[in-house]
């Protein structure tokens, strides 16, 4: 990209307004106009009138989605940048036939890892409940399970499935997993033992998603799977909201066919004010905030400036459509 002339950049969903002090950085090039929007655009007609007119766009992880009806309508964008190694929500082939690099950055790290087994604490214990009825004048009301000798069921045993199963080890539970790719000896090497998938159901005291979303994995715990749980089994999701079918989850909870769940992600977000999971019992519900770590968020912010200056400069790195590449640069 020609540098010689002023850049309209911006950055989405800035909840937190942890990315304000980006305007006062100076290894930000001069050139570049930096907008901070830190209210969800929901409607994609809003979005692309708020954003039309810029170069550079930054999305906060799956906040803002990019599918090819936004970024055709985009016709000054040249740099989209996701947090973090990859983004499902972005377009990734509509980008390149539109000559628009998308890029990463570092981050993300271990975060999910904590926040999921303190979904899973808070629901087993009812911390979260208990908390509340104190402050309300009651007294030890609650009798909850102990972790040691039960089992923490693993829908994918990826970087993040294996460090929770090693929390899970350390309680003294019976760790299990399953997916497609999974096997007995990769599974053994972290002292899980591999099952199928309906055993994966049927055995589980807790469940807990870490695989990723994907056209394979979109459903994958439905009504069927609910079906053969247990009555109290605790459903735990910081993976991807659509990996488990949103009614059949409702339903369940409804039903007390499981005894509760506790969610990070979701179908849509942000989750709507009238959203039914906000009134089913015994569910805890967090903002998908599995990634949001100090650490990682800081690993974004020199990842964004990273790849600015690299963009600027006709070297943009971490690109996630390299063919865009022969498209736009001339050897």
């Amino acid at each position: 990209m020609q540098n010689n002339n002023s850049v309209n950049m911006v950055i989405l969903d800035d909840y937190q307004n942890f990315f304000g002090k980006m305007k006062d950085d100076n290894r930000l090039p001069s050139i570049i106009n930096l907008s901070i929007l830190k209210k969800h655009i929901e409607n994609p007609s809003d979005l692309i009138d708020q954003i039309k007119n810029f170069h550079i766009v930054v999305g906060i992880r799956e906040r803002t989605r990019f599918p090819k009806t936004v970024i055709t309508k985009l016709p000054n964008l040249r740099l989209l940048i996701t947090t973090g190694a990859g983004n499902a929500s972005f377009d990734l082939e509509s980008a390149t036939n539109n000559n628009i690099v998308v890029s990463g950055t570092p981050g993300a790290g271990e975060g999910p890892v904590d926040l999921t087994w303190g979904l899973i604490i808070s629901l087993v214990r009812g911390i979260h409940t208990e908390d509340s009825l104190v402050r309300n004048g009651k007294w030890g009301t609650i009798i909850g399970p102990s972790l040691t000798g039960k089992t923490l069921g693993l829908l994918g045993l990826g970087h993040i499935g294996k460090l929770v199963a090693k929390v899970g080890l350390a309680f003294g539970m019976n760790v299990i997993a399953w997916s497609e790719n999974l096997t007995k000896e990769i599974a053994a090497e972290y002292g899980v033992t591999y099952v199928d998938k309906e055993t994966l159901c049927r055995q589980s005291d807790i469940l807990s998603i870490h695989i990723k979303l994907s056209d394979r994995t979109k459903g994958l715990i439905a009504t069927k799977e609910i079906n053969l749980m247990k009555n109290n089994v605790y459903i735990i999701n910081t993976s991807r909201g659509p990996i488990i079918e949103e009614g059949a989850l409702i339903e369940a909870l409804n039903s007390k066919k499981i005894a509760g769940a506790g969610i990070d992600t979701f179908d849509i977000e942000p989750l709507p004010k009238d959203h039914p999971l906000l009134s089913t019992p015994n569910t805890l519900i967090t903002p998908h905030i599995g990634y949001v770590t100090n650490e990682a968020y800081e690993a974004y912010y020199d990842g964004i400036i990273e790849n600015v200056i690299t963009f600027l400069n006709n070297n943009p790195v971490r690109v996630l459509n390299p063919d865009v590449l022969n498209k736009i640069y001339t050897k």
